[in-house]
């Protein structure tokens, strides 16, 4: 293995010519150029560390080289930062530590509301969805949750309600985004829907920050049109988040904005960062490598159409 700690694009591709497999992560660009130079060079995998996709043309890569991912590492590291992010924001301990350090002890401006006997709408739930909404249960709040392919049965373990987006964004006190990025809800979190939001709701996002039209949101926040915000992921991260920017002029307008706001709480990108999580990717990562190069298998390929482990590979049909 070789380690370049450059970003992966089509700036850098050259530099793994020669080799017969590529690992990225979530801000690294899989774009059709980048995919071009890789399989001119000799790449043969593009093996994802992360569950997410929206970084890689998949139709470029198809018939060039095969991407593979990790479909699940610890979907409680998310939800669990998820919940953080919610409890830090609603009570504002983040700004009560600050306080305390330099001595003052004043609880003006830290009021927050009970969960308790409010309502939680959660966007997907695929496994850390399921594990979140199942945390604000136990918190006392009634769950809404919205999903292009309802379960059922698990929604009734819980008493959680299947509603339609647009219920769910205009009922819920917390809205917590869980859903894998798509050019269908890309800003699925737009003006419109902001507007529908309750004055005093909080939304958490930790799934991709495109879902999220952050220019929109820093217009409800400044309005107060919705209460706060926790983001764990940003639209335009890739310029900023894993690197330490302490000394430079943030030049992105609306990230400077957004983190000038008192009523946001963001994080690098950090959700998945826990042992747990870190080892589970890097064993599955080890393991879809080792199974394309030492049995010519594919457990975790990415499908081009639909972005999943279909049967493409095998019969020609996706689901």
């Amino acid at each position: 293995m070789k380690y370049f700690s450059a970003r992966l694009g089509s700036d850098t591709a050259a530099l793994a010519a020669g080799y017969d497999a590529v690992c990225a992560f979530v801000n690294d660009v899989l774009d059709r150029p980048t995919i071009e130079m890789l399989s001119a060079g000799g790449i043969r995998l593009a093996a994802l560390r992360c569950a997410g996709y929206n970084n890689v043309d998949l139709q470029a890569a198809w018939g060039r080289l095969h991407v593979v991912r990790v479909p699940a590492y610890s979907p409680h590291a998310v939800a669990e930062h998820a919940i953080a992010l919610l409890l830090s924001l609603n009570r504002k301990t983040h700004k009560a530590y600050n306080r305390t350090r330099d001595g003052n002890f004043s609880l003006s401006g830290l009021v927050g509301f009970d969960l308790h006997g409010k309502t939680a709408g959660i966007v997907g739930t695929g496994q850390i969805g399921r594990i979140t909404a199942g945390i604000l249960n136990g918190f006392g709040m009634n769950v809404l949750v919205s999903d292009p392919f309802p379960n059922a049965e698990w929604a009734a373990s819980i008493r959680a309600r299947y509603v339609e987006p647009e219920e769910l964004f205009r009922s819920s006190d917390v809205v917590s985004l869980h859903c894998p990025l798509t050019p269908e809800n890309r800003h699925l979190v737009n003006a419109a829907v902001l507007s529908t939001m309750r004055p005093d709701s909080i939304i958490i996002n930790t799934g991709r920050g495109a879902l999220i039209d952050t220019k929109a949101l820093i217009d409800a926040l400044k309005d107060e049109r919705i209460g706060g915000a926790g983001l764990d992921v940003y639209e335009e991260e890739d310029e900023y988040f894993f690197e330490d920017h302490s000394a430079a002029i943030i030049r992105d307008d609306v990230l400077a904005r957004l983190l000038t706001l008192p009523n946001v709480l963001v994080t690098g990108h950090q959700a998945f960062l826990t042992k747990e999580a870190l080892e589970a990717i890097a064993e599955t990562t080890i393991e879809n490598i080792g199974a394309f190069f030492l049995r010519g298998e594919l457990p975790n390929e990415t499908c081009y159409r639909c972005g999943k482990d279909c049967e493409r590979k095998k019969t020609g049909r996706c689901f």
